[in-house]
């Protein structure tokens, strides 16, 4: 087998194993989410067995990701994105008042994410707290924006950061009278 085909196959089963982990399964939820055996996942994910080209479609099917993910001939190398101002992708959210242009790679591939955040005057993450696993990063560009962390509030203006771990309640807002611009990153709970 020549070197880059040893690299390709030797590649698919650490990327399986990421993204099990990355979604929370086991083992197990995965075997079951695939129709392919826990042990044969195992073997896969340990390089102990190439699987056969059913085997990987059934796996990358219930990972959501296209065969091509776990093949592609990229030699090892971590990936690598560029995001053109020009071509942010916009980010949903459920918060009114807020945009959010990607600036990251895509999920599954990379552990931190980050967005270009314009947030309106007024605009806000409500009144009930969020807490979830992660951590966050805020560098204002303009404006004025409030973060408030276990019931401590922070006004920041341009050029202030604000770095916290998720777990903890926390709020936003921007109580200014014209758009806020954040760069706002967050790591991708594995």
């Amino acid at each position: 087998m020549s070197s880059k085909i040893t690299t390709v196959v030797s590649g698919i089963g650490p990327k399986i194993k990421v993204l099990r982990r990355q979604n929370n399964y086991s083992l197990q939820a995965l075997a079951d989410r695939a129709d392919v055996s826990a042990a044969t996942i195992h073997k896969i994910e340990q390089n102990g067995m190439v699987p056969t080209i059913s085997t990987l479609l059934k796996i990358a099917s219930a990972l959501n990701r296209p065969v091509s993910y776990f093949v592609d001939g990229d030699g090892g190398r971590p990936p690598t994105v560029v995001t053109p101002v020009d071509d942010r992708p916009s980010i949903y959210t459920s918060h009114v008042g807020i945009d959010l242009a990607g600036i990251s790679g895509p999920y599954g591939e990379f552990l931190l994410a980050g967005a270009v955040a314009t947030v309106v005057p007024g605009a806000s993450s409500g009144t009930k707290p969020m807490q979830h696993p992660g951590e966050e990063l805020l560098l204002v560009l303009d404006g004025v924006f409030e973060f408030e962390v276990s019931d401590v509030v922070h006004r920041l203006g341009p050029g202030d950061a604000i770095q916290f771990r998720t777990q903890q309640p926390h709020t936003w807002r921007n109580p200014g009278t014209e758009d806020a611009v954040i760069v706002w990153l967050a790591v991708r709970p594995q």
